[in-house]
């Protein structure tokens, strides 16, 4: 086929023409833009392209979105589906977190999460009118209480965004007037490209199965495997075939130094002192590396120091708590926290499914507002979440050095459960990006010395890998177990928005 305009790598194009024939198979021809109906009751065919970080993985979803786009498929997103038709072919585009997901939304290709696509709203009838409308199903409504002004609104916003919460927040309205409940998706889907697919388990692998026909995951293979599947990676079994390789490595116009020293864990032969040296000669050479002899607590508060240990964990984050004079007894507004799942009742699905269709799901990174309305309930800012600010009943336990227990502020009687989020596990880490991620280096030294090996690589060199593809524009390298006092007390005025907070009950009263 013809290469599109961007000039592929030879594996890219070969990867991309691997796709087209696929996808051609199953009706849908991206060199012809023609489509057919999508046959009913086949098995669902899966696809893997993996590659490391640099490969291009993201480039080529991206590329694949538009050629599909040109083709008239139509992107469906978790926000709302419009009414089937027996002609109409989709594609979905998903990430296993929002943190995942918003990274590629940055880079313009409309991502949601697994469970925005698994679950879906259900909205109230006098304004699904208006999502008809939006996605060009129906006229122009006539809405009580809303003007032509808002309507006007809501449609330039769509326009923009292709967003049905987002377009219906601009008309003034809120989440509780249009969303009644959720619900798990009843009709199958067609066509599904899911990245960071190394983060996916099992189940969620035969989840997505059920639901897409054809199915394509994009993975790196030296990242972490989930934990409890024995280091192996859902797209590790399938038959060579079925999997896409890129092996090339693309750089920058100006070399990366981050990638670089990420590639560079590749070579069998170097052990931990001689990859610090190489850490040294690249933070000596370029500012996007830095050699830190101690921890920024400025930075801690919107992207957390990786590491690889829990009590380590658990020690910086005291330390973040101290310099901050944090109280024991509560939170202060702007303290990082991580979702650390839904603490309900199998009786409360609904309320469940309500908190983490809002983004409070498992690992899901947060920022404390302050105090709800109600006790127990705090007003959050949930990264890479599309309507990010909700107020929801919270658990929020602080783990203390040498304690079994952690140390429970305040608590709802039920709803999400939230650990501080100032330091995180390198495993929790995986499919999250940020500007800066400062690296404990200490502790991948600890790795290093026990000898163990992941997958056959020292687990080390997996844990660096991951932890240091994690950085868009500056790696620290932390090589002392000390803080640095933060410049200015927590704010959260970078994360001020013009939406009121969702509220989310998540426990009856």
């Amino acid at each position: 086929m013809t290469v599109p305009a961007l000039q592929f790598s030879e594996d890219q194009a070969e990867a991309f023409d691997r796709v087209t024939e696929v996808l051609r198979a199953v009706g849908v021809d991206m060199d012809e833009a023609i489509l057919t109906p999508r046959s009913e009751g086949q098995g669902s065919r899966v696809l893997a392209l993996v590659g490391k970080a640099g490969s291009g993985k993201t480039m080529l979803l991206a590329r694949l979105h538009e050629a599909l786009e040109a083709a008239g498929v139509e992107t469906v997103s978790g926000d709302y589906e419009g009414r089937r038709r027996k002609d109409r072919r989709t594609l979905a585009i998903l990430a296993p977190t929002n943190k995942a997901a918003s990274v590629l939304r940055q880079r313009g290709v409309p991502a949601t999460t697994i469970h925005r696509i698994l679950y879906t709203p259900v909205y109230d009838p006098e304004y699904e009118k208006i999502a008809e409308w939006l996605a060009g199903n129906g006229e122009r409504p006539v809405v009580a209480g809303l003007t032509e002004a808002a309507l006007d609104r809501a449609f330039a916003f769509y326009q923009s965004h292709k967003s049905v919460p987002g377009a219906l927040a601009a008309a003034g309205l809120r989440g509780s007037d249009f969303i009644t409940g959720w619900k798990r998706r009843e009709e199958p889907l067609d066509i599904g490209f899911v990245d960071e697919g190394s983060m996916l388990d099992e189940r969620q692998f035969g989840d997505l199965q059920d639901i897409f026909s054809t199915l394509l995951v994009f993975g790196d293979p030296a990242q972490l495997a989930p934990v409890n599947q024995s280091g192996k990676m859902v797209f590790d079994d399938l038959p060579d075939e079925r999997k896409l390789v890129l092996h090339r490595i693309h750089r920058q116009a100006e070399d990366n130094p981050i990638l670089d020293l990420a590639h560079a864990l590749g070579d069998p032969g170097i052990g931990f002192e001689d990859f610090e040296k190489l850490v040294a000669q690249a933070a000596a050479h370029d500012d996007r590396v830095i050699w830190a002899e101690r921890v920024e607590a400025d930075l801690m508060a919107r992207s957390p120091v990786l590491v690889w240990r829990n009590a380590t964990r658990i020690r910086l984050i005291q330390a973040f708590r101290a310099a901050y004079g944090a109280p024991s007894d509560s939170l202060l507004p702007g303290e990082p926290l991580i979702c650390d799942g839904i603490e309900l009742p199998l009786k409360h699905r609904k309320k469940r499914l309500d908190l983490e269709a809002r983004g409070l799901i498992k690992g899901a990174q947060v920022i404390y507002l302050g105090p709800g309305k109600r006790a127990g309930f705090s007003r959050l800012h949930v990264i890479g979440a599309e309507d990010p600010q909700v107020s929801a009943a919270s658990i929020v336990k602080i783990e203390l050095p040498g304690e079994e227990e952690p140390f429970i502020p305040f608590a709802a009687h039920m709803g999400a459960a939230f650990l501080h989020g100032a330091a995180v596990t390198i495993h929790k880490a995986q499919g999250s990006q940020w500007e800066n991620v400062q690296l404990f280096a200490p502790d991948l030294f600890a790795a290093a010395r026990m000898g163990r090996v992941e997958a056959g690589q020292p687990l080390w060199k997996r844990l660096a890998y991951v932890a240091i593809t994690r950085a868009e524009k500056r790696l620290f390298w932390v090589v002392r177990n000390r803080l640095a006092r933060p410049g200015a007390p927590l704010s959260t005025d970078d994360l001020r928005t013009a939406a009121a907070p969702l509220e989310l009950t998540g426990a009856p009263e």
